[in-house]
């Protein structure tokens, strides 16, 4: 049985043309389609699941270092969701860039390997839409 740690609540009004904010009214944010000619003053489902994401995964990351005891001198994760379209349905898909700072590249590999494993929104995207990861380290 789960147990509920905590509920994030967003409205959207007006689909991919409209708003959505959060019910504590720190995201309060114009939407737009996107594209070349995609407003710069508006955002879009996708960038938004890509902050999210990338958000996560570095918590996961980091948490998985500090449990295994590796130390790091930082990292960064870049998501990149694309909105796809196959012959019947829009996919998504994610490419994500990590940066792990004073590792080496298998360390670094296998921490991703870890953090895939335990982030939230990896396992709720796992078997549903591809993720690959470029692994970087500095």
């Amino acid at each position: 049985m789960m147990k509920k740690l905590f509920t994030s609540t967003a409205t959207a009004v007006g689909g991919r043309e409209g708003r959505v904010r959060s019910e504590s009214g720190v995201v309060d944010v114009a939407l737009a389609m996107p594209g070349p000619n995609a407003s710069k003053e508006a955002s879009n489902p996708e960038e938004l699941f890509a902050a999210g994401y990338a958000a996560c995964f570095d918590s996961a990351l980091n948490m998985v270092a500090m449990m295994s005891n590796v130390k790091h001198g930082g990292s960064e994760v870049t998501a990149h969701v694309s909105l796809n379209k196959d012959e019947r349905n829009y996919v998504l898909s994610v490419e994500m860039d990590v940066l792990v700072k004073g590792l080496d590249e298998a360390s670094a590999r296998s921490l991703v390997n870890e953090a895939h494993q335990v982030c939230p929104y990896s396992n709720a995207t796992r078997g549903n839409i591809d993720v690959n990861f470029s692994v970087r380290t500095a």
